[in-house]
Parts: structure tokens; sequence; C-alpha cells
């Protein structure tokens, strides 16, 4: 299944150097306009997905797409050894390494400048990886999820939390008016980017959820065994395990 690739900007460069330019464009709004555009639910929504992490209790996890560090500081909960968030964007990480400094994280979370389908790790490097709203901005998607695999540890598990399509009424009638014309619109006066909140839901729109995306799991090598639906199918947390044995 071929997918359509959708990008923030006309800009002639590539999907990966335009989604690095857009989170840089919007780096210093981010937080607020993340917390204030989804009404606190986003909070919500990391908590439950770093929850199924608990029984494996990982002490090495790679935080992919970090941004500004909110998946990684909600992996604290698991009390690991050391997190890496590892994000495309300086202005992101910037911002981030703000946030750890500030709160006194910074000695267990350590925001690295990386590409997801490229990283500079060996095989079998970490417990777990978790990416918050980042596998649909991917330029490859199989080449991440195969990256990400590759870096985790046999047994290991990906915890992906990632928006999806509401397909009963009226939560999919109300999201659809919400994502296309609010977000927009509140994105586009407060951080100054007219292309960065349009872009997010055309994003959801092209992205292979549910089924789709757990045969993606599946096909690049991962036990994916396990989907779980969010506040009526707005998000979604999935789960693929890398095979003990290959």
């Amino acid at each position: 299944m071929s997918q359509k690739v959708v990008k923030p900007y006309d800009s002639g460069q590539s999907k990966k150097e335009e989604v690095a330019q857009m989170f840089n464009n919007i780096s210093a709004n981010y937080d607020f306009l993340n917390h204030f555009l989804s009404l606190g639910i986003d909070h919500l929504w990391r908590k439950k997905a770093v929850k199924q992490l608990q029984k494996q209790q990982p002490k090495m996890i790679l935080d992919l797409a970090t941004g500004t560090g909110d998946f990684a500081i909600a992996c604290l909960a698991l009390k690991p050894e050391k997190i890496i968030g590892m994000d495309i964007s300086a202005g992101m990480l910037e911002v981030g390494k703000k946030k750890m400094k500030k709160r006194a994280f910074d000695h267990v979370i350590d925001m690295q400048l990386g590409d997801s389908e490229n990283m500079p790790f060996e095989e079998a490097t970490f417990d777990a990886i978790t990416v918050g709203f980042g596998v649909r901005n991917y330029e490859n998607l199989e080449k991440g999820l195969s990256e990400m695999l590759r870096v985790l540890k046999p047994g290991g598990q990906a915890i992906i939390l990632e928006f999806s399509k509401p397909k009963a009424f009226p939560i999919k009638q109300l999201f659809g008016f919400y994502s296309k014309v609010l977000i927009p619109l509140f994105g586009k006066y407060i951080s100054k980017d007219e292309r960065a909140y349009t872009y997010l839901p055309e994003s959801v729109a092209a992205f292979p959820e549910g089924a789709d995306f757990m045969n993606v799991l599946q096909k690049v090598g991962y036990h994916a065994h396990k989907q779980i639906r969010l506040s009526g199918g707005i998000a979604t947390i999935y789960i693929g395990q890398k095979p003990t044995q290959q």
C-alpha cells in the first residue's frame, strides 16, 4: 500500500527537511499550543501509553520525535536509568533542553539531535522505544520503523502514540470540524506559521491507521499485537514487540 506523501510546505525540499523547518518555526509556542489545542488530553494519552511498559520496566528508553520532551518526561514514571530523546528539529530540542534543566531531569533525559530513519546507535541498544505523534512525519515510514526495530533489544517494545480518525457520530463530525477549521485557525495566529497547523489534519488523513498500520509493523518485522483507541478514536496507541528470536 503506497502512502500519500504530505509535506508542510511546497519548497522543493524533502519531507524530512520541511518537517524540521516547520518544527523550528513553531518551537517557541509549541508546548502552549499542544496543550491548548488538545485541551490537555495529550497528557492523559501519554500517561496511558507509558503504562503499557510497566510490566517490562525498561532501563534504557529511546523517545523519538521527542520535540520538547513531554513523552520522555512521562517515561520517568517507569524509573529508567537513561532516556534519550531524539529529534530532527534543533529548535524544539533547545526548548526541551531548557525544560529538562529547569525541572532537574537532565541527569536522566539526554536530548539529542538526530534522524529517526538513520540512528547512531548499535543494534539492540534499547529496552523500549516511544514515539508520540511522530511516525506520520517520517519521510519513509517503513525505513523509520525498521530502524527502530534494529536498535530495540529482542523482546523490547515500541510504543507508538499517533492521531487517528474517529469513526462514530458525533465524535467524527466534531473532530473533523475541530481539526480542519479550529486547529489551523488558532495555530496560524499563535504560531505565525499558517501551514504548520494545516499540515496536521492533512498528515493525519494520509496516515495508514488502525489495521493498516498494524500490517506495516508486521511487514517490517514486529510482533504487532495490540492497538488501543483513545478518546473515541482521536488517537491510538500501537504496541509492537521485537521478536526474541529472529
